[in-house]
């Protein structure tokens, strides 16, 4: 069977670094999505995301979709079938939102992966770190997503599986051991 490791949790719980080392270490495709807003310097189309037009953005068939900060973000249908194509297993960092919607739609093939952290103060000292600026920070932690992302939703509870992401080794661990189920063995 085809899975989707679904990562999601509050913004600086290490989703992307998940699916960072998910990619490296065990060759786990993202599934990459799509979103209007303007390509940042680095980025590259179809690698970090599908860089769309509101028209071209419309004509794909979601899952899940989302407008912030007046994009539309989304994952399609289209995109989890090229990364299928890639592998059996692949993975996407969604919202809690959208990892129900996953839930939802996918049913077994979803595999949720919630991470957390001890405490709110080290998710203030990782955005720091990784250079957004004070008041997007301030803006992120007093919006109602990054508060509902602290919690693991209630539709959510007895599917997935927590990770307090303190320790890095810790999670590795977890993360290897997950992928062993999930994967099929070698032939």
């Amino acid at each position: 069977m085809k899975h989707v490791i679904v990562i999601t949790g509050a913004t600086g719980t290490g989703k992307t670094t998940v699916s960072t080392y998910l990619k490296t270490k065990y060759q786990i495709p993202r599934i990459i999505t799509h979103t209007t807003r303007p390509m940042r310097p680095g980025e590259k189309n179809g690698v970090d995301y599908y860089f769309e037009t509101p028209e071209s953005f419309a004509e794909n068939h979601y899952l899940e979709s989302v407008t912030y900060a007046g994009y539309q973000y989304g994952s399609s249908y289209e995109g989890l079938e090229r990364a299928f194509e890639k592998s059996d297993l692949v993975s996407i960092v969604l919202d809690t939102k959208g990892a129900e919607t996953y839930v939802q739609e996918l049913k077994q093939q979803a595999f949720i992966l919630f991470l957390t952290v001890g405490q709110s103060g080290i998710l203030h000292e990782r955005l720091k770190d990784r250079g957004d600026q004070l008041e997007m920070i301030q803006s992120r932690i007093k919006s109602k997503e990054y508060t509902r992302d602290l919690t693991l939703p209630e539709d959510l509870i007895g599917v997935a599986t927590v990770i307090q992401n303190d320790d890095w080794h810790r999670t590795e661990e977890k993360l290897g051991e997950i992928v062993t189920k999930l994967q099929p063995a070698s032939l």
